[in-house]
């Protein structure tokens, strides 16, 4: 199932782009402002998202690059800007496509899909070593037995798998984890989350086999496990 995001002001048009990319396998969330936008990626993951740059209470573009930090989800931009420059400042912060108003809805499909059949979706079920992840159940074991996670270690878990052997910077995790406000966590927040994840799935958590320190920089889940 393609989950899309659609983030537009304009009912009418978000409506229509609802509409136009409707249809099995697919399932479209809709949002008017970017606070409400923030909201609903602070609760799922998504596949792919539409994104005005005008929104009532702020620009798509210092959105674009929130995104950018948090991930690499799809980021389709739609603007009545048609000048080059607005186009290619989209398309340097990170943007995968560029649509200008009006469009056609059937060129947005095609664009939509062209994105998706590059996209590597996120892996829900994972199986690694001893481990048994189901994003979508949420639903976690190691060796058989099921490990009770919160949703704060879910998504840190998440991140980590998904971009296991790469390193994940502090203020990277930070900011994809606690979405709203993370300019107000305490600084320990991560820390805590990564012990207490560790204390859930290491064998000997004050030697962490999986989940590593990278110190100065953040943390990464080791490919080999020991390696």
């Amino acid at each position: 199932m393609n989950q899309l995001l659609v983030v537009e002001d304009d009912r009418a048009l978000s409506s229509g782009i609802c509409l136009a990319l409707k249809g099995e396998g697919t399932s479209l969330t809709q949002c008017f402002d970017l606070s409400s936008a923030r909201r609903q990626l602070s609760n799922q993951s998504f596949d792919l998202i539409i994104l005005d740059i005008n929104l009532p209470d702020g620009s798509g573009l210092d959105f674009l690059q929130e995104l950018r930090r948090a991930g690499t989800t799809p980021v389709i931009l739609l603007t009545a800007n048609d000048l080059e420059t607005d186009i290619v400042a989209g398309l340097e912060l990170g943007a995968d496509d560029y649509i200008t108003k009006p469009f056609s809805l059937a060129v947005l499909r095609a664009r939509v899909n062209a994105q998706l059949r590059r996209t590597v979706h996120p892996e829900n079920r994972v199986s690694l070593d001893a481990f048994q992840f189901d994003f979508d159940r949420m639903e976690f074991s190691k060796g058989g037995m099921a490990v009770e996670l919160s949703r704060t270690e879910q998504k840190l878990l998440r991140m980590l798998v998904e971009n296991r052997g790469q390193t994940l910077r502090r203020e990277q995790l930070v900011d994809r984890i606690w979405t709203d406000g993370a300019d107000f966590v305490d600084e320990n927040a991560l820390s805590v989350t990564v012990k207490r994840l560790r204390d859930k799935l290491e064998d000997v958590p004050s030697r962490p086999a999986y989940i590593k320190t990278v110190y100065g920089i953040g943390y990464t889940w080791a490919v080999n496990g020991n390696g």
